[in-house]
């Protein structure tokens, strides 16, 4: 029996609400549960996996099924769910949103589908720009009062932003190499969710 390879998605993902944008273009296999597909979101964006996370398509909800979820008709358990079951054409999006609080949404946009390349690995990161805002920033708005203040001296949050990265702040910083190293690793590199180690050590 010959096995059946699936189409490999392109797609642009882009955090909302920044300038200069915050990118990524990935290739996917189209048939990715939606778990999955947010793992791997994690990585390559360089999120922490800290907070709890939806992808939206029109009204309807996509997420880890839970009693906050119970009853409402608009929510979908994302365990079965695949990406080529909300992007079917080019130019069909939905969105990911992470961290409630923060509210971190990115533009998910099906470029263009196409055979796999026997030699390459899925799912990887071909192209990018800038690094991923830092967790716990204060969303969009934080994060670029953050980044003016780290760069002009006369701020009156500069001595304390550059205390708190005593490493330096880089907003144009993007590895493509080392996130694709990263995704080779057991669940694409994503880290476990903060209260998997608290349920560990109880």
């Amino acid at each position: 029996m010959n096995k059946i390879i699936p189409h490999i998605y392109q797609v642009k993902v882009e955090l909302q609400d920044i300038e200069p944008l915050i990118w990524r273009r990935l290739q996917i296999p189209a048939d990715l549960f939606l778990h999955d597909f947010h793992k791997v979101l994690q990585t390559t964006m360089g999120w922490e996996n800290q907070h709890l996370h939806l992808f939206r398509k029109g009204k309807r909800l996509f997420g880890l099924a839970d009693d906050e979820w119970n009853g409402n008709p608009l929510f979908q358990d994302y365990t079965i769910v695949r990406v080529n079951d909300l992007l079917r054409k080019p130019g069909d999006e939905m969105v990911y949103q992470y961290d409630f609080g923060d509210d971190w949404r990115h533009r998910i946009i099906l470029e263009k589908e196409r055979e796999p390349d026997p030699l390459e690995y899925y799912p990887v990161c071909i192209d990018g720009a800038r690094e991923c805002p830092p967790e716990d920033c204060g969303g969009p708005g934080g994060y670029q009062e953050m980044v003016a203040a780290v760069k002009d001296p006369s701020n009156p949050q500069h001595r304390f932003f550059k205390a708190l990265f005593p490493d330096g702040l880089d907003p144009e910083y993007f590895d493509l190499e080392q996130i694709n190293d990263i995704l080779l690793e057991d669940d694409y590199g994503c880290l476990l969710p903060f209260d998997d180690d608290d349920d560990e050590e109880d």
